[in-house]
């Protein structure tokens, strides 16, 4: 799944809403995110039963460009759950604000959950995700 959305603030706002734990709980979901390469987190969200979510992301920081690029893995912590997602958002200047690119891959077309779950995400991060990150981004200084 590949979004982008043109945000009218500068890459360094946008990054900040990107790496800081607090503001991450305000427009994803809470967790203990740390900016390192390595780093391996937990996110917590409400249970999606419908898609197989069972409101726990075991989550590991992948790679990051400062201000420019971060990717994450994903994998819900739930028993037998086969998810296992990669999330790379990509920061690029425009004009005077930032594009920010995102690109959720790992869905497995074979698995009706999985189906089922692009589906309900794809849905959710453009109707859900981008505007909450919009109103934290309009919070800050």
């Amino acid at each position: 799944m590949h979004l982008d959305r043109f945000l009218p603030h500068p890459p360094r706002k946008v990054w900040r809403a990107l790496t800081e734990p607090d503001l991450i709980a305000r427009w994803l979901m809470p967790g203990d995110f740390r900016l390192e390469v390595g780093h391996r987190y937990t996110l917590t969200s409400l249970p999606r039963p419908g898609t197989g979510f069972s409101g726990t992301v075991r989550a590991e920081v992948l790679a990051y460009e400062q201000e420019r690029m971060l990717s994450v893995r994903w994998q819900d912590a739930a028993p037998g759950n086969s998810a296992d997602w990669t999330i790379t958002w990509t920061l690029e200047p425009e004009g005077r604000g930032t594009r920010l690119f995102l690109v959720h891959a790992g869905f497995d077309p074979d698995d009706p959950l999985q189906r089922r779950a692009h589906g309900v995400m794809g849905g959710g991060w453009a109707s859900m995700v981008f505007p909450g990150l919009e109103r934290v981004l309009a919070e800050l200084p």
